[in-house]
């Protein structure tokens, strides 16, 4: 497979496949984030939509909740993934994590990452809790 051909047939293909799988999982957030990349790199949206997607978020052996819960603990270790951690807050919310879930996970980091990473996710969370009530009372 020739990955850098990013228009083959078979790289279209696993491109509308991850963006399906992005769609479920993230919504109209994970669709901004790679459409934020069209006019700079599009090949980057499409390795994220094609890979982390299609290939990587599609596998068997995790569902969507424990596929997120790790994808929250990986990027408050990182630090300075803010952004992406909020878009996977949200996707955390949308298959089915509960907010205590959520910052019970952000919490239990601290262990691992340190109280710096831990408090910056529980404020990422924050912003992204209040986003919720503040679209659900519209």
């Amino acid at each position: 497979m020739i990955q850098h051909d990013v228009d083959s047939p078979e790289n279209l293909a696993r491109r509308k496949h991850g963006l399906d799988v992005l769609s479920r999982i993230d919504g109209h957030q994970g669709e901004a984030v790679i459409d934020s990349l069209a006019d700079i790199n599009p090949a980057l949206g499409h390795h994220v939509a094609a890979f982390a997607f299609g290939d990587m978020y599609d596998r068997p052996g995790l569902d969507p909740r424990s596929r997120q819960l790790v994808t929250l603990g990986v990027l408050t270790a990182l630090g300075g993934c803010e952004p992406q951690l909020k878009v996977h807050i949200g996707a955390a919310l949308n298959v089915g994590l509960s907010r205590e879930e959520i910052t019970e996970a952000l919490m239990h980091s601290a262990v691992y990452a340190g109280f710096p990473r831990a408090l910056n996710a529980t404020f990422a969370a924050r912003e992204v809790f209040a986003a919720r009530d503040a679209e659900e009372a519209a």
